[in-house]
């Protein structure tokens, strides 16, 4: 077999079969694993549907203002929905959620999809809008008997219909406590809670969020 002469026309003939055929390999490895990757984006939506809805048999998709609205039924009644929310403002860049409302537009969960607040900080929205639980008591209130009075957070969004609640920070003017040193993470936490509700809303015919025209407040106002 003869060899091929050193030219720059054999460059361009290997350069444009070693890019035709990775196209092909990058073509082939594209259909294989985005089946696996749709389904296991389904799986995920369908967990977080279920930490914020409990009891359903049905879900029906539709969307409103613009987002995913999961509605929930029971028996072919309707018991509620899980809304696909986001927010850009946050400390570190956007904010996903998935809120979850009963029928009357009270919240009854929330999951965060995804956010990239600075750990041990705005990372604390996991679980900062979420009961607290009983607080626990220390070795030396063990041991002494004695009680430490802490001023009650009112940080929980759960049990809260934002038709009636102002979902903003309380620095604000709004009723909830926001996350300590992280007021821009809770700011935009509580934006996407809001957007959420206002979808619902629209798609449930139900009253507006108190605070239509809070937004602004995760970039308009300074500091942590």
């Amino acid at each position: 077999m003869a060899k091929l002469e050193s030219s720059f026309k054999n460059m361009v003939v290997s350069l444009s079969v070693i890019a035709v055929v990775a196209a092909g390999l990058l073509a082939i490895l594209n259909n294989i694993t985005s089946g696996p990757i749709e389904q296991s984006k389904a799986a995920k939506q369908q967990e977080a549907i279920k930490a914020v809805i409990s009891d359903f048999d049905e879900i029906k998709a539709e969307e409103a203002n613009g987002l995913n609205i999961n509605k929930a039924y029971k028996g072919g009644e309707f018991v509620g929905a899980a809304v696909e929310s986001k927010s850009a403002n946050g400390f570190g860049g956007e904010i996903k959620v998935m809120v979850g409302f009963d029928a009357q537009g009270i919240i009854t969960g929330y999951s965060v999809l995804e956010q990239k607040e600075t750990p041990g900080l705005g990372t604390q929205m996991v679980t900062w809008f979420k009961p607290q639980g009983e607080k626990t008591k220390s070795l030396l209130e063990t041991i002494f008997g004695y009680e430490v009075k802490t001023i009650e957070k009112n940080s929980s969004i759960i049990g809260k219909n934002p038709a009636e609640v102002n979902m903003t920070v309380s620095k604000d003017g709004g009723d909830i406590d926001a996350i300590t040193a992280s007021t821009i993470s809770s700011r935009a936490f509580l934006e996407s809670v809001r957007v959420a509700y206002a979808a619902y809303a629209a798609a449930n015919d139900k009253p507006q969020p108190t605070n239509t025209d809070a937004n602004s407040g995760a970039t308009t106002n300074g500091g942590l």
